[in-house]
């Protein structure tokens, strides 16, 4: 089921059928049509979408970028920050508690700070 080259006359490579569509100019669509209903993607023969569970979860899979901003790694970024702040209050109650017991001067960050 080979296909004549309307301008050239030889047969054309593709086993696939022209859309022969109707197009806004009132030509005839020459692209590929699809084999299932012989339109070409701009006129009907674009996939409609994976019908079986399998097809579902293998485009699910497909579209999944990289999972920052799912649930289980937002909790997660939640409960290390948390913990973060936590540890930053008790260190700045020993730094008080140091600084009140005459350990440390006032502004100990100063002499420590690296220039």
């Amino acid at each position: 089921m080979t296909q004549q080259h309307p301008l050239k006359g030889g047969e054309l490579t593709s086993p696939l059928p022209k859309c022969l569509a109707k197009t806004r100019s009132g030509g005839i669509c020459q692209l590929k049509g699809n084999p299932k209903n012989g339109r070409c993607h701009f006129h009907g023969g674009a996939s409609t979408g994976p019908r079986t569970a399998e097809g579902r979860s293998r485009i699910a899979a497909a579209q999944y970028k990289h999972g920052r901003r799912s649930k289980a790694f937002v909790a997660a970024q939640r409960a290390r920050n948390a913990r973060g702040k936590a540890i930053k209050r008790e260190l700045k109650s020993i730094e008080t508690q140091l600084v009140f017991d005459g350990l440390l001067p006032k502004r100990w960050e100063r002499a420590f700070r690296l220039e």
